[in-house]
Formats: C-alpha cells, sequence, structure tokens
C-alpha cells in the first residue's frame, strides 16, 4: 500500500500519557522523539496544550502542559524532519500562552471537540492558523454521533469558516468497524472539500489497525498511530502494523523495533495498556472506558461477568 499523499502522526507520549498523568520524564520522551525522528514518521505529538490554572501540576506530569523549554530539552541536538504537534482541548487552553510559530519549536496544534463544540474548535483553530500553525479538528467520540444532523451541520460549518488542513474522524470508544468507517470516511469526504481527512482509532475490540486500513482505502491521508499500541484502555493503532502496512520507502521501522524492545517492553510492566475484556465491553456498548479503566484498578479487575451486566443494566436504564 503506497500513496504519497499519506502523513503518519505518532501519539505516543500524547495518548500513552493517558495512562500515567503525562508523567514521561524526559529522557523518556527524547528516546521516543530519536526513534520516531529515525523513522522518517511524518509528525510527532509531544503531549497536550492545556492550562495550569485547569490542571495542577502537581497531580499531572510535563506533558499534560507541552511548554516549548520541555520540548527544546527533548529535540537539543537530534537533526529530524518530523514535525512536532500538540493537542489543545476545547475549554482547556489558555490562548495567552500560546506564542507565534515563529518562536516556538510546534509545527501543528490540533483541536479536540466534540460535535456540541465544533464552533468553538472553529474559534480555536482559526486562532492558531492566525500564529502560523498548521491546524486540525479531531472530532472525539464519533461513534455517538455517527449520522446525525449535528455532525453533518459540524462539518458543513468546518468547511465554510475553517482554516484547518485536517479535519479526524477519532474513535474514541474503539466502538466503529469496517463499515462504519467507511460510511464516516465518505461523509467527511463528501463535506470536506478544502482540507484532508484524517482518522484516530482506538484498540477495544482490536479493530484498531483493520479500521485505519478502511480509513486509507476510503481516501483518508492523514493517519494516527502509537508505537506497541500504547494508549488509554486498550491503546491504539501500532505504529509498527502501520508503517509495515504503508509499503512507503521512506520508512524506516527498525528504530521502532529498537524503542519497543528498549523502552516499551519495560514500560508495560509497570502500566497496563492494550486489548482487555473490559475494555471490549465498553467498546461493545459504545461507552467511554473511564469504567473500565476503573474496573482494572480494583480487587474485581477480572470480573467481567458482573462488569458487563452492570454496564447492560446502566444502559436497559
Amino acid at each position: 500500500m503506497y500513496r504519497k499523499k499519506i502523513k503518519v502522526l505518532d501519539c505516543t507520549i500524547r495518548d500513552g500519557g493517558l495512562i500515567n498523568n503525562h508523567d514521561f520524564d524526559h529522557r523518556f520522551v527524547r528516546e521516543v522523539y530519536k526513534a520516531i525522528s529515525e523513522s522518517c514518521v511524518d509528525y510527532i505529538e509531544l503531549g497536550y496544550k492545556n492550562s495550569d490554572k485547569i490542571f495542577s501540576p502537581e497531580e499531572y506530569g510535563l506533558w499534560k502542559f507541552t511548554r516549548d523549554e520541555d520540548i527544546l530539552k527533548v529535540i537539543d541536538g537530534i537533526e529530524s524532519n518530523t514535525k512536532i504537534t500538540v493537542m489543545a482541548d476545547v475549554g482547556r487552553c489558555n490562548f495567552d500562552e500560546i506564542k507565534e510559530k515563529s518562536e516556538s519549536p510546534v509545527d501543528m496544534i490540533r483541536t479536540a471537540t466534540y460535535v456540541k463544540d465544533i464552533d468553538k474548535a472553529i474559534q480555536m483553530a482559526n486562532h492558531f492558523h492566525e500564529k502560523g500553525y498548521e491546524t486540525t479538528i479531531n472530532i472525539m467520540a464519533i461513534s455517538r454521533d455517527s449520522g446525525s444532523f449535528e455532525l453533518e451541520e459540524g462539518l458543513h460549518q468546518i468547511e465554510e469558516e475553517s482554516h484547518v488542513k485536517v479535519v479526524y474522524i477519532v474513535d474514541s470508544f474503539g466502538n466503529l468497524y469496517q463499515e462504519t468507517t467507511e460510511n464516516l470516511v465518505k461523509q467527511f469526504k463528501s463535506i470536506i472539500k478544502k482540507s484532508e481527512v484524517g482518522f484516530h482509532g482506538h484498540n477495544h475490540r482490536q479493530l484498531a489497525f483493520g479500521n485505519t486500513i478502511e480509513a486509507i482505502i476510503h481516501n483518508a491521508n492523514y493517519l494516527d498511530a502509537t508505537v506497541f499500541g500504547i494508549g488509554r484502555a486498550a491503546g491504539n493503532c501500532p505504529l509498527e502494523l502501520l508503517i509495515g502496512f504503508l509499503k512507503n520507502p521512506k520508512f524506516n521501522i527498525s528504530p521502532i523495533f529498537d524503542l519497543i524492545s528498549k523502552e516499551l517492553i519495560p514500560l508495560r510492566k509497570k502500566i497496563e495498556w492494550g486489548y482487555l475484556i473490559p475494555y471490549a465491553i465498553s467498546g461493545m456498548m459504545n461507552e467511554h472506558p473511564k469504567a473500565a479503566m476503573a474496573l482494572r484498578n480494583s480487587d474485581k479487575k477480572d470480573n467481567y461477568r458482573e462488569f458487563y451486566e452492570s454496564l447492560l443494566t446502566t444502559e436497559l436504564e
């Protein structure tokens, strides 16, 4: 599978940070950045750009806030053509803290939103665009709004009012499968003409990679993945699988395997992520995985039937 227009974005630090309160040290982030750069991946996302007036620095690590000075420590002396991105959630970012692009090592700012807040996301993304950044709008929990009038209206609004480079389909709950992925990509592309369409999959039902391939087939050209699938709950589309599938000669998969061996395998002994039954259940039921994550941190972590029936009862109510 080779298509020159396809761009790959690594979310290892940003999505991986959701399972350890974004508390990676500079050394670990530098190792990830070095491997991603050597692999010639197009973008790397180094955390969130959230305000420390909303989130406490005592509770969260550096990459919840991703300050330019921390990025500069990580990238110092490493030759790289990989662009740096950060994510900003609607309502959680202080606009005054965002420097002009000419003064920052960041290349792209991605705005994360739910369908109901697309108007606010457009305002944010346009603000970042005016400061010189590449921009995207990432529509989260898309499985809750698939086929809705609000989603269609929001896409038209993005097309008419924004300057974003990419509009992302985000399967936050790992609920999509191939047919729903196909339908969404076709819907997005039927409305979004000025921007590319991207796809970000979660692996609750072990479909993140398969759904990413489906998105590629229907001409989504921006693709998210993480090394060894690290990410909240069941994690994400594994970067190594995606690079292996794309057959683009510019990519070098070997540094990714080194990173997995040296950093990700030891890390997974300390922090849990990946396919597990509670995450599969939350994906089947189109639910946020927070209840499943709480179960895994309890003394009933393997009581799958009770967990399933509790969600089923809640759904019926």
